[in-house]
């Protein structure tokens, strides 16, 4: 087959995906009107994970990978979207940071993304329906838990409905076109630790300055000469920086887990995560009681994390995540057993789990 025949052949398909899309758009807004009647929200997160599981196994049959399909369906599910209503969602750190990436990637183009100063900015932004959805980080694999995104579910009512795993690639950004030229180096204390070994092996005399984050360090570099940043590409593409060196990062399934804050909890799609709090009440072997019912009921635990509880010296809240909905059996009886060991027990969200960026 000639070239120009093949573009005639990939021209016309564009004019039937382009028709499917806008039928596909249409039935889209037929939703948004079924869904004010009973007045559910534009946002469906066990909806949304049901169909990239479904176009996982679609993608077994053909060409393009499942991440590149996932990812043209991102947007095409936030341009559907837009059509019903322009969501509003609230992020953690300035433009170009890593939570800014991961709300983009997550919710799409077709939203409005808001930079907020603080992760209690968010959680408050949400609370106060300012802001649709928050994402907050709450986990990276190298350097741990995120303790002020834990702090604040103690007094905050609202509910995690989706998690993000975004892949942590970081870069040497500078305004420089030679690393011999760069004297000092704009860093997060965090992304430090992350870049550590690389650092000592290739810059070990430059000077280093902390900055409050990625994004901060990168502008910093564009004021400085012979300066250079640790930051993202989108934050090289925001401040017109050059990238000197990819991949820097010392682990290379460095990744950072994202929580998605809202005020709804999703529907089971039996691929769930449920995250709980709760306070021990003070007796013998405490802990060993309070696990032993996830245990016998095999209910799975993802992971479990301690906080002081701020009112008592020496007392602590527990975060739970375990494997289950809400709406499991299984995961109920947990919960009903939990009840006479707690002084607090709180559900923070029942949600998708494992959605990659």
């Amino acid at each position: 087959m000639s070239l120009a025949k093949i573009r005639r052949s990939i021209d016309r398909l564009d004019v039937q995906i382009v028709k499917l899309l806008n039928e596909r758009a249409g039935l889209s807004v037929e939703v948004s009107h079924q869904k004010r009647r009973v007045n559910a929200p534009v946002f469906a997160p066990d909806r949304e994970s049901q169909l990239l599981q479904r176009l996982e196994l679609l993608s077994r049959e053909g060409l393009l990978p499942a991440p590149a399909v996932q990812s043209i369906y991102r947007e095409i599910i936030s341009a559907s979207i837009s059509l019903q209503s322009k969501l509003r969602i609230a992020y953690f750190g300035p433009e170009g940071s890593y939570t800014h990436q991961a709300a983009r990637e997550r919710f799409g183009s077709s939203t409005i993304l808001l930079p907020l100063r603080g992760i209690a900015d968010v959680f408050r932004e949400v609370e106060r329906e300012r802001a649709d959805y928050g994402v907050v980080p709450i986990e990276n694999s190298t350097e741990g838990i995120v303790n002020h995104t834990l702090d604040m579910f103690a007094d905050s009512q609202v509910k995690i409905c989706a998690e993000i795993s975004l892949r942590i690639m970081h870069n040497l950004l500078s305004r420089e076109t030679d690393r011999s030229r760069i004297r000092k180096l704009f860093i997060h204390p965090q992304t430090l630790g992350q870049c550590r070994l690389w650092l000592d092996s290739n810059m070990p005399d430059v000077e280093v300055v902390e900055a409050i984050s990625n994004s901060k360090a990168a502008e910093l570099a564009t004021k400085t000469k012979f300066s250079a940043a640790i930051a993202s590409r989108m934050a090289a593409k925001l401040y017109e920086l050059n990238i000197l060196e990819k991949g820097i990062e010392d682990q290379p399934d460095n990744t950072t887990r994202f929580l998605v804050l809202g005020r709804q909890v999703p529907g089971p799609t039996g691929h769930d995560k449920t995250s709980i709090m709760l306070a021990i009440k003070d007796r013998v072997g405490a802990l060993y009681h309070i696990l032993k019912p996830f245990a016998q009921n095999r209910v799975n635990l993802s992971s479990i994390e301690s906080r002081p509880s701020k009112l008592r010296v020496w007392n602590y809240i527990f975060f739970i995540d375990c494997y289950g909905h809400i709406q499991d059996p299984k995961v109920r009886r947990v919960l009903k057993a939990l009840q006479p060991l707690t002084s607090t027990l709180k559900v923070l969200g029942s949600y998708p789990r494992g959605e990659r960026a």
